[in-house]
């Protein structure tokens, strides 16, 4: 309060509005007098120009002022206007009828005077309303300045929060998919070492099969014969092959599998190291593999890469990782909210996904575009797709964490830019860029 005691000291600047020059008179010395600037108009219009012009500290205004506009016109087009609304206005008037004043106080007023005036009175008031002035608007600068202050403070939790789930996450699951892949490598180096002597083993039986047959030929032993018979020995010399054909196979989708898990888990949180972008996008997709496929009545999707060599990038692999995991995963989550919505009908086009990169020497940046051809997303739900705990998914389904984290990885923690495009019934298209 002292503060606005001190303030009241200055020259403050008081319009005054009166028809009667006698009345302005008597105020105008008043107001000189306590060593305050006083301006003057004796009509509603040059008083509203006025007002714009010098913005008052406070006006006193009279109500009766022929011809022209009363003085509660003047109140009225002074608070709709956005430069002089929240000047304090007081009414002037000799008038006692409470309807009057009502009418003043519902329009804007503060005050009344009532005529004939008390130069200790006026004083007196302009004195009190000038400090609720100052403090209502100081109070207003603190409470600007607070919620400024709260909200900076609440984006600095939401980040500092999502950074923590984002690296509790990354830990997590770093440690969760590189003991798979080390638990599943570890038996599959055995499969696959004993594949090789069975297969040797069963060419060196089936040579001894064979020489037999050549010299017991003609043998005529009716219970060899029902033997060879009963095992069909042909079908399983031409199937056994195959069968070891296939489990190789299955051996070696296991290896990219464990190694996609390896790739995909590598969580470098505290150091950036030298990256091959295509290989964290193929480790995802391999991982990705089981839903890519057709599930039920839901049709396959495809993905096409259309790939550009690229340099090394200086990065946190696992956290890359993990927003190409989560815009993949939303593409196909979008397939089958695509699916459910026409109801099991063939769609027109094939379920594709494209995953595009490029590089601008210029610029010194790469991109990688991931686009889809699903539902697409609603302008409304776009502008939001990267806040914090927003999601479109039904509970249980989505924490909205996902692209929130994918945003702070690539903005806050590699200086990239991630930005989405998308046309409702058409598709979605995410394009990453980040520095070489």
């Amino acid at each position: 309060m002292t503060e606005i005691t001190d303030v009241l000291s200055k020259p403050m600047h008081i319009l005054l509005v009166d028809d009667n020059p006698t009345n302005l008179k008597v105020l105008f010395e008043a107001i000189q007098g306590y060593g305050w600037k006083a301006l003057m108009a004796t009509d509603g219009e040059s008083a509203i120009e006025q007002a714009e012009y010098a913005k008052p500290d406070l006006i006193l205004l009279d109500v009766m002022m022929p011809p022209g506009i009363d003085g509660f016109e003047t109140c009225s087009r002074l608070k709709t206007n956005p430069i002089t609304e929240n000047i304090p206005i007081i009414f002037m008037t000799a008038l006692s009828d409470a309807t009057e004043k009502v009418k003043g106080f519902e329009i804007g007023a503060v005050d009344y005077i009532t005529k004939p005036f008390q130069q200790e009175e006026v004083i007196a008031r302009l004195k009190l309303h000038l400090k609720l002035s100052l403090f209502t608007r100081n109070l207003e600068q603190q409470v600007q300045q607070r919620t400024s202050e709260l909200t900076q403070s609440l984006e600095e939790l939401q980040q500092t929060q999502l950074q923590l789930i984002q690296s509790e996450k990354m830990s997590t699951l770093g440690q969760l998919v590189a003991g798979i892949g080390h638990e599943i490598n570890n038996p599959i180096g055995f499969i696959s070492g004993n594949c090789c002597h069975i297969e040797e083993y069963f060419n060196d039986i089936l040579s001894l099969i064979k020489l037999q047959q050549k010299k017991l030929s003609h043998s005529g032993d009716e219970e060899i014969e029902k033997l060879l018979q009963e095992i069909d020995l042909e079908y399983l010399i031409e199937d056994l092959p195959k069968l070891l054909a296939s489990m190789h196979e299955g051996i070696n989708r296991l290896k990219d599998i464990s190694l996609s898990l390896r790739t995909f888990a590598r969580s470098d949180i505290t150091s950036k190291v030298e990256y091959e972008i295509h290989e964290g996008i193929n480790s995802t997709l391999m991982l990705l593999q089981h839903r890519l496929k057709d599930i039920g009545e839901r049709p396959k999707i495809e993905v096409f890469k259309k790939y550009t060599e690229l340099p090394p990038i200086n990065c946190y692999p696992g956290q890359l990782n993990q927003v190409f995991m989560n815009i993949i995963a939303n593409a196909i989550d979008a397939f089958d909210d695509l699916y459910q919505k026409s109801q099991g009908k063939k769609a027109a086009s094939r379920n594709t996904i494209l995953i595009a990169t490029s590089i601008d020497f210029l610029q010194q940046t790469i991109s990688i575009c991931i686009e889809d051809n699903a539902l697409g997303i609603p302008p409304e739900v776009q502008s939001r797709i990267f806040e914090q705990s927003f999601t479109t998914k039904a509970p249980g389904k989505g924490t909205g964490l996902g692209l929130a984290i994918s945003y702070q990885i690539i903005v806050d923690k590699h200086n990239g830019q991630i930005n989405c495009l998308s046309t409702p019934g058409k598709g979605t298209k995410f394009i990453i860029t980040l520095p070489i």
